[in-house]
């Protein structure tokens, strides 16, 4: 009996360049949308010491991926919303030393998949280490992202993000 193949569709925008130096709008859900980061108490979000993993690292990426900074974000019980900025490189030059050991390196920022891979893969790897689940999933698969074209989308997005809180309370009312 044959298998029936199943085929993800993409909701990247086909022929973009996510390298491309602007703002990213990313969503990253926790697997089944477990509560594992915190729990919202008195109208804040608390963050628990896996949630303070997960903004440690968030912190950490601007540090480590030179070409990103990060705007605004909240980390919620099931998931992290936040703003991601790609800039333009400084001349194509990579500060530092080369492979070779003399010269700078000449390339393209990274892309938002590679930060994001990169992001879940250490959040989950310090996450399973304390609970001592080595191969345990924290992430779903994936992750949502929106390229932000305008000042009032972003404006918009800020909003959203700050407001997060209050609509999670209000969603699990209706539940």
């Amino acid at each position: 009996m044959a298998r029936k193949k199943y085929h993800r569709r993409s909701i990247r925008l086909k022929g973009y360049d996510y390298s491309k130096a602007g703002y990213y709008f990313i969503t990253i859900c926790t697997k089944n949308r477990e509560t594992l980061f915190g729990s919202i108490e008195n109208g804040e979000m608390k963050l628990n010491e896996y949630g303070d993993i997960v903004r440690e690292e968030w912190m950490k990426s601007s540090e480590i991926r030179r070409e990103i900074e990060l705007d605004y974000f909240i980390i919620m019980p099931d998931h992290i919303h936040g703003i991601v900025i790609i800039n333009e490189p400084k001349s194509g030059v990579v500060s530092g030393v080369g492979a070779h050991g003399h010269a700078p390196l000449h390339r393209k920022p990274k892309s938002i998949s590679s930060f994001v891979a990169g992001f879940k893969s250490i959040v989950t790897k310090r996450i399973n280490i304390l609970r001592n689940r080595p191969k345990m999933s924290v992430w779903q698969r994936g992750y949502y992202e929106h390229i932000v074209r305008s000042e009032t989308d972003l404006k918009r997005i800020r909003t959203y993000i700050i407001e997060n809180v209050d609509k999670w309370l209000n969603d699990s009312k209706i539940k």
